[in-house]
């Protein structure tokens, strides 16, 4: 028996569609831009070191996103030493000397946090690179656009500090044109003022979905980042065709049985069975990070390119299928939990749509305890 078949519950990620999707976020990006790899979390639940990996072959991204410095220790590990790790998070204070010393570039938000990294940099070889980050309408973290020439002069009167960039987020570019639209509007006029000043720098505005619905102009040259859209998950349903699903999520059956009509199937007894039926059981519960609520909601998994319905609740690991339609199946096999078998498939969207949740979600919520399988981009 093979390794891969004494696998219970596991993800394989397709680098090749990985490094396709990043393609595809270049191509959007326009002539001069570049393409920051959202990888935080893991690499969305992908592997963020066998993602990072596969993306800066050959030079095609060189630069990266992470939440917090255990995620950039982690990648500086296994990448060139001439990729940029940016932290897309603040950092806590007690951080801020190792974020200088891994050379991360951390997002700014106040003059005091600015001061705070400068002292840590102190007597560096050369100025840590940081990015300002301009708060257009997120709310979450930055500083609010009046604010803005505070922390530039607080970068720029440090020697120990390097203006790299700045940066805003998009919130709504999945949901609300209007209002995209006219932050973008704003977000425009601010570089302009930042131009007047003399600054050479970078300034990155678009996630996946702005960068989809709200390309660059041509010859723009911002940085974009790509977060969903690089795991083949797109955040605005029309431009899904353009992008490679790069996971799927896999259980096998591990027991296959007879039940008579009036049967309770898992806890609760929510679900009898109407007629004498066949039961499966495979490996795969919510503590693999299927969610839950996911029962009683039409759901079903993938055996053999073929659609079957859950049964009843999930249970922490273990759920139940019906195998009517399979009346030889047997303990061992292959049942897709997300992704393509055959010629039917189950997407992220999908699971996200009937969970009440999103595809972000379900990707980082799959649990390490079943393992990555990463399937070379060759």
């Amino acid at each position: 028996m093979s390794n891969n078949e004494m696998l219970r519950c596991w993800a394989e990620i397709d680098l090749g569609a990985i490094r396709h999707n990043a393609r595809v976020a270049l191509a959007h990006a326009g002539p001069g831009a570049r393409v920051l790899a959202v990888v935080k979390a893991d690499g969305y639940g992908h592997g963020a070191g066998p993602v990072a990996r596969a993306l800066a072959a050959d030079g095609l991204v060189r630069d990266f996103g992470v939440a917090n410095v255990a995620e950039a220790a982690a990648l500086r590990a296994v990448l060139p030493d001439a990729a940029s790790i940016e932290l897309l998070s603040p950092a806590l204070p007690a951080e801020h000397a190792e974020v200088a010393r891994l050379e991360v570039t951390p997002w700014l938000s106040t003059p005091e946090e600015t001061r705070a990294y400068a002292a840590v940099a102190a007597g560096r070889s050369a100025p840590l690179p940081v990015v300002i980050e301009a708060d257009t309408g997120m709310g979450r973290s930055g500083v609010l656009p009046e604010g803005l020439a505070a922390v530039i002069v607080a970068v720029m009167e440090s020697p120990a500090l390097r203006l790299a960039g700045i940066a805003t987020h998009l919130p709504s570019s999945d949901e609300d044109d209007d209002f995209t639209r006219a932050q973008l509007a704003g977000w425009e006029t601010l570089k302009q003022g930042i131009g007047d000043r003399g600054l050479k720098i970078d300034f990155q505005s678009r996630n996946s979905a702005g960068l989809l619905g709200f390309p660059p102009a041509p010859g723009g040259g911002e940085i974009v980042r790509a977060g969903l859209m690089i795991y083949g998950a797109s955040p605005r349903p029309e431009s899904q065709a353009l992008l490679r699903p790069a996971l799927a999520w896999k259980t096998r059956v591990t027991l296959v049985r007879e039940l008579p009509a009036g049967h309770g199937v898992s806890y609760g007894r929510t679900f009898r069975t109407p007629r004498p039926m066949r039961v499966a059981t495979v490996a795969a519960g919510y503590a693999d990070g299927y969610p839950r609520i996911l029962a009683g909601r039409d759901t079903a998994v993938l055996v053999r390119g073929r659609r079957a319905p859950l049964l009843g609740r999930v249970t922490m690991d273990q759920m139940m299928f019906d195998a009517d339609a399979f009346p030889d199946l047997a303990p061992g096999e292959e049942v897709v939990l997300l992704g393509r078998q055959g010629a039917e498939e189950i997407p992220a969207g999908e699971l996200a749509l009937k969970a009440g949740t999103i595809a972000w979600e379900i990707f980082t919520g799959i649990s390490p305890r079943g393992g990555r399988l990463h399937l070379p981009a060759g």
